[in-house]
């Protein structure tokens, strides 16, 4: 992955995943764009005359520069090919247009501003958008280690085959990958692509994975798969996203909207 698009804002992830980028970076030889999005569009139910954005603008223009200059400070010091980006805008409108020359988009799961209840809107609108996968580096992600062990949560389907594709560069750096699938009994399997066809793809790329079915049991299928992650001490999680309507999923819920509701590592997200 050599050419990585970091989001760059005040969320509580912000640190985490600098860190992550500069891991993937170091380990694929990659140059990391930092894209910082500013809107000075404030939302002021009554400001009829423009004073409370006025009064914002330049509160917003002095911690997007101390952001800035924090963070290229400490990007001087990794050794770490790098370039920045201030544009004006909302995040999502200006990710996805820098996206299709990226490899990757890298964010946190909570939009700076937000509470932590659900899933971001901007890791959504990514994940169905960007023609690059999304890897979400929740806040207690201090790093990234590329040899640990990697898992792919598997169901068979196009959105799995799409993200197990797009994660190649760094399941190549694992020392250990697992093809893991939820046995569900109560429903029909879906199974457009079974796992060993996620096997013979990775095979021809030189990397070997052990398949295995977990038993659903009483847990969610996030939780499951969270928790066969954990025991298998993995560094990070490959999966589709949105296999159902987005729409559905926020309305019902879904595994893409559990995982990404309370990650607990760093996800590879595609659709």
């Amino acid at each position: 992955m050599k050419s990585i698009l970091l989001h760059i804002d005040h969320d509580h992830a912000m640190s985490a995943r600098l860190q992550v980028a500069l891991d993937i970076a170091r380990a694929t030889n990659g140059h990391i764009t930092c894209l910082q999005a500013v809107s000075y569009e404030v939302f002021a139910p009554g400001d009829f005359y423009g004073s409370a954005i006025a009064a914002a603008m330049p509160v917003i223009k002095e911690n997007a520069e101390k952001l800035r200059a924090e963070t290229e400070a400490q990007l001087e010091h990794e050794g770490v090919p790098w370039d920045w980006r201030s544009v004006y805008g909302i995040a999502p409108h200006r990710l996805l247009e820098a996206s299709p020359l990226a490899d990757i988009v890298i964010l946190g799961p909570v939009e700076a501003g937000y509470d932590r209840r659900g899933p971001s809107a901007l890791v959504g609108d990514l994940v169905m958008n960007a023609p690059v996968p999304v890897l979400v580096v929740p806040e207690d992600a201090g790093a990234l280690d590329v040899g640990a062990p990697m898992l792919v949560g598997w169901n068979g389907s196009s959105e799995a085959a799409h993200a197990l594709r797009a994660a190649v560069p760094l399941l190549a750096c694992s020392c250990k990958v697992t093809l893991a699938s939820v046995a569900e009994p109560s429903d029909k399997a879906r199974f457009d692509f079974p796992q060993a066809e996620g096997a013979k793809y990775l095979s021809r790329h030189g990397i070997d994975c052990e398949i295995v079915e977990i038993p659903r049991g009483e847990a969610s299928i996030a939780d499951t798969l969270f928790s066969a992650a954990q025991m298998r001490e993995c560094g990070l999680m490959v999966m589709g996203a949105y296999g159902h309507s987005r729409l559905a999923e926020l309305l019902l819920g879904g595994v893409t909207r559990r995982m990404l509701s309370e990650p607990q590592m760093p996800i590879l997200l595609a659709h």
